[in-house]
């Protein structure tokens, strides 16, 4: 299993990087110099790509060697998947060879024997690497072998031109030799501290593959998960950790991109669920405050971005009546004050701060740090099966929330809040523990907690646009002359007042009420 972590950095700042002193004190023996040229091959249809695998053949100083990787995962620049390599003659892959070397419970050595798979295989993109090579030894004996790559990658023509279609490379790879992968983080956030960087959570081959099929960026959802009972509390927590940290760190070229709005909504979501699970392991492992702080910083960077979306692209798109010219005259403003707050998301994920937070939580993850402060029963705790953990924790979501709902028909709109918080995270601790506990106990609770968030979600929607749009008049200042701030304030008048008259008619109208009673007589999957 191979383990690396990926970093970009912008040209001008590679001069800086080769003259770090930590390269200078961990390098042993000479740095090498290496020119590459890969190719990728996989059928037209991509079926390699698409179960998640990369099939290349290098040169090398004269030598052609194939690779083949498939599977694993990527966690905050952390990718860690199966590798196959080995000498070929030349630049066609050897796939007897292959299929020697792979494991027989691999899929992907299935999908290599396909006879219409191995007759179809041909060069998709190629890439061509000026490689510097650091072999590094830490203070703690670990060994990391640290890799510059600039050059480009290529793929096919443009059928408009004729021009090949490419794109610049220039990142670092931090891959694990030998000991522990906390390491790299190490490595990395010293590295941080004088070059500029980025995590970088496309493989060259991912890249590759995006530029031959032309494929759009998209937002990438929370993946299940899958739980074994015989895992202890402490490999649960891991699990879990990383499958949201998959969910932030999927999202983050989208919102890099500064107009994606469902990848700001997944990253968001994931950055919730993740703080959601650092809530319910709170008796036995506690997060650093100083990495408390920077997930609340980055929860706020994405939060207003996303308030704004759900103002001018749901709550005012939703009016209609008497409301729908106000609200028209209002969603363009709403709309740019979106584009404002994407910009600076994607201005806080692209910075040096954003990459330290991720780096360090990871690292925090990798080294299971906790356990330098763990008392010998929490550590009793997290060393047992996690079974009656959960269903612990399920019985505690579910007593809370009740608790708060008794008056949730008659509720303000803080208790309802309230409410609304303790159904999403007894959803995220259901839907996490979900692999543990039979399907057919699983769904119809999820599902009534889905209808209660959703009669909740509107109604807090009401709330936080009756806060934006009180501010969005004065946040227009500069843009809109004095007349135009006074319309503004009186459609934004307008659409408050009409907006809190349809909350209160539906928090009336008998489905909370509904959706209350439904939720109380599900059974806890536990």
């Amino acid at each position: 299993m191979e383990i690396e972590l990926k970093l970009l950095l912008a040209q001008q700042d590679v001069a800086r990087l080769r003259a770090h002193p930590l390269l200078a004190q961990q390098a042993q023996g000479e740095v090498q110099l290496l020119q590459m040229h890969d190719i990728y091959v996989d059928t037209p249809d991509l079926q390699l790509c698409r179960h998640q695998a990369g099939l290349r053949v290098r040169q090398v100083d004269g030598r052609w060697v194939q690779t083949l990787k498939a599977g694993g995962t990527v966690n905050s620049g952390l990718h860690s998947r199966h590798e196959w390599e080995g000498e070929v003659s030349g630049p066609q892959p050897d796939l007897a060879a292959l299929d020697s070397a792979i494991g027989r419970k691999q899929p992907i050595r299935a999908l290599l024997r396909q006879d219409a798979v191995r007759d179809a295989l041909q060069p998709v993109f190629t890439t061509r690497m000026e490689r510097t090579v650091w072999q590094l030894r830490t203070p703690q004996g670990d060994e990391i072998e640290c890799v510059l790559d600039q050059g480009v990658i290529e793929s096919g023509a443009d059928g408009a031109n004729g021009a090949v279609r490419s794109v610049p490379v220039s990142e670092i790879e931090l891959e694990l030799k030998q000991g522990q992968a906390a390491s790299l983080f190490d490595v990395a956030l010293a590295l941080l501290q004088d070059v500029p960087l980025q995590l970088g959570h496309m493989s060259k081959a991912e890249r590759g593959y995006r530029l031959a099929a032309s494929q759009p960026l998209q937002a990438v959802k929370a993946q299940p998960l899958a739980l074994d009972a015989a895992m202890s509390v402490e490999q649960v927590f891991l699990a879990i950790a990383g499958n949201c940290l998959e969910q932030v760190s999927g999202n983050q070229d989208g919102v890099a991109a500064g107009e994606d709005v469902e990848s700001v909504h997944q990253m968001r979501v994931g950055l919730r669920r993740l703080r959601s699970a650092l809530g319910m392991f709170k008796s036995l492992l506690a997060l650093p405050e100083a990495l408390k702080a920077e997930l609340g910083w980055l929860g706020g960077a994405l939060g207003e971005a996303r308030d704004w979306d759900v103002l001018a692209g749901n709550t005012l798109a939703q009016l209609d009546g008497e409301a729908q010219a106000d609200a028209a005259a209002l969603a363009e403003a709403a709309h740019a004050q979106a584009r404002l707050k994407h910009a600076q998301a994607a201005q806080a994920v692209t910075s040096a701060r954003y990459t330290a937070c991720m780096l360090g939580l990871q690292r925090w993850l990798q080294a299971r740090a906790w356990r330098d402060s763990c008392s010998a029963r929490q550590v009793r705790r997290l060393d047992a099966h996690v079974s009656p953990f959960a269903r612990a924790t399920l019985r505690k979501d579910q007593r809370r929330l009740v608790k708060r709902g008794k008056r949730l028909l008659h509720a303000t709109p803080l208790q309802r809040h309230r409410v609304r918080i303790a159904a999403k995270k007894t959803r995220y601790a259901t839907e996490f523990f979900a692999s543990l506990f039979a399907a057919r106990a699983v769904q119809p609770y999820v599902g009534r907690l889905s209808v209660l968030q959703d009669e909740l979600g509107w109604l807090n929607d009401v709330q936080v646009a009756d806060r934006l749009l009180q501010q969005l008049p004065d946040v227009q200042n500069g843009q809109a002359d004095q007349s135009a701030q006074d319309g503004l304030r009186q459609h934004a008048a307008f659409v408050r007042g009409y907006l809190a008259a349809r909350a209160q008619a539906q928090g009336s109208d008998g489905r909370m009420h509904k959706a209350w009673r439904r939720f109380k007589a599900a059974r806890l999957p536990a």
